[in-house]
């Protein structure tokens, strides 16, 4: 089997989507061996049918606490026993042990360029604070939210005309370009993390990250 990981959604997975497509495609030596949704009716869990892959719902709202439902999704996790997990819009804030569990092994997106706009509508803030351009990034997921060593990221311009739905829209491209190429490089081996600092092919990189424009896929 090639290597495995499994993807963690709340909504519709498009980023699962991107790494579907390019793992069918050939240029992801990647197997998706499971997608596991904490909301029963994410449009993500259809995509991971559609595409044969094994589905899990675990309702956070059906356990008594935060820790009994990482706990839980660890022993999901753990059965297909994954060298990477990946999460793909799966809007829950992670427990410490949970985190710690899978470190250096899980990646998160977030719409912003790190370490601007952490948590959520980073769309609009970015555009009530009127800065020029905004972005996306890879990361390590670390205990602190949003704060884990970042791997790449991609900008856009923001335009005067640009609302939040448009400025996101631009975002989304750009994360089913990014998205994919960290997964690549970690697949490989060339993506590693070390006393929390990401190397990539055994170079420190940047506090922001690669540009994802100027390296090498």
């Amino acid at each position: 089997m090639s290597f495995p990981i499994v993807v963690l959604i709340s909504g519709s997975g498009s980023n699962l989507q991107a790494l579907i497509d390019q793992s069918l495609q050939g240029k992801l030596d990647i197997t998706i061996s499971a997608v596991v949704s904490n909301k029963a009716d994410a449009f993500g869990l259809e995509r991971a049918r559609k595409a044969g892959i094994p589905t899990h719902v675990l309702d956070h709202k059906s356990f008594g606490s935060r820790e009994e439902f990482d706990q839980s999704l660890q022993e999901v996790i753990d059965q297909y026993q994954p060298k990477l997990v990946v999460l793909a819009g799966f809007m829950r804030i992670l427990t410490d042990s949970f985190t710690r569990h899978y470190e250096g092994r899980m990646l998160n997106i977030h719409p912003s360029l790190l370490p601007k706009y952490k948590g959520l509508d980073t769309h609009q803030r970015a555009i009530d604070a009127n800065d020029k351009e905004h972005g996306v990034s890879v990361h390590f997921v670390s205990a602190e939210l949003d704060a884990g060593s970042v791997i790449v990221q991609a900008r856009t311009q923001i335009e005067a005309t640009d609302t939040a739905d448009s400025l996101a829209e631009k975002i989304h491209k750009l994360e089913h370009v990014i998205y994919p190429l960290a997964v690549k490089w970690f697949s490989e081996g060339r993506l590693t993390v070390n006393n929390g600092k990401a190397l990539l092919d055994g170079q420190p990189l940047p506090e922001s990250g690669a540009d994802y424009k100027e390296v090498p896929e």
